[in-house]
């Protein structure tokens, strides 16, 4: 297989980050790295992966916190780490109490990405090409990731297995969620597996049968 996935349970959240590696060229693409940014450089290094660049599903900290120091780390070791989110999520990326930060006790925390992609917008990256689809209602600018030659679509948390996102926090909305998930990720290949933000992997036609939000 060209691709593996390895997940890591990280922050006090418990918050999936991926690692998708291109197991060709040892190429890695991080995704949605809350928390522990040594550690997971740790888990690159000892791969002897390739990172190339983070993809955050959206901007609250338990997604992105360890984002300025995975690039700190990147960057002594010479790598360029350059982050991608959804254009929509400027504002809560910057805004510490739209990313939640300001609630959690450890300081105001602020984030950035370098790409800010649009709903459809296709990217390659290490050898891999995906589609972001825009999925808002978790936070305004919510996106899931989807790579259609390897049948897998990051969602975060906008579809979890059985379930969907909290839609209680600052810009969220359970009407913009329900439909951008039914929309935009309800009509992939049911086969497709879909790597949540939390808890377990489900697929496509799982949530079709079983989530009793997206009935």
């Amino acid at each position: 297989m060209k691709h593996s996935i390895e997940n890591y349970v990280v922050g006090p959240i418990a918050t999936n980050c991926y690692f998708l590696i291109n197991n060709e060229t040892k190429e890695a693409l991080i995704i949605d790295p809350g928390a522990a940014a040594e550690p997971l450089y740790r888990k690159l290094q000892e791969g002897d992966y390739i990172p190339v660049a983070i993809l955050l599903t959206h901007g609250h900290f338990d997604h992105a916190g360890a984002v300025k120091g995975l690039k700190n780390l990147a960057k002594e070791d010479g790598y360029a780490l350059p982050v991608y989110a959804y254009v929509d999520e400027k504002e809560t990326l910057k805004n510490p109490y739209l990313n939640l930060s300001a609630f959690m006790g450890g300081g105001e925390e602020v984030y950035d990405a370098d790409i800010y992609l649009r709903d459809k917008e296709e990217v390659s990256l290490a050898g891999f090409h995906f589609q972001t689809l825009f999925t808002p209602g978790h936070t305004p600018g919510g996106c899931c990731f989807y790579f259609k030659e390897e049948g897998i679509c990051f969602t975060g948390d906008s579809l979890f297995c059985s379930s969907i996102g909290r839609t209680d926090f600052p810009g969220g909305s359970m009407s913009d969620l329900v439909r951008s998930v039914k929309e935009k990720v309800l009509s992939l290949p049911e086969d497709t597996i879909c790597y949540p933000g939390h808890d377990s992997v489900t697929t496509v036609e799982n949530e079709k049968i079983y989530n009793p939000f997206l009935a």
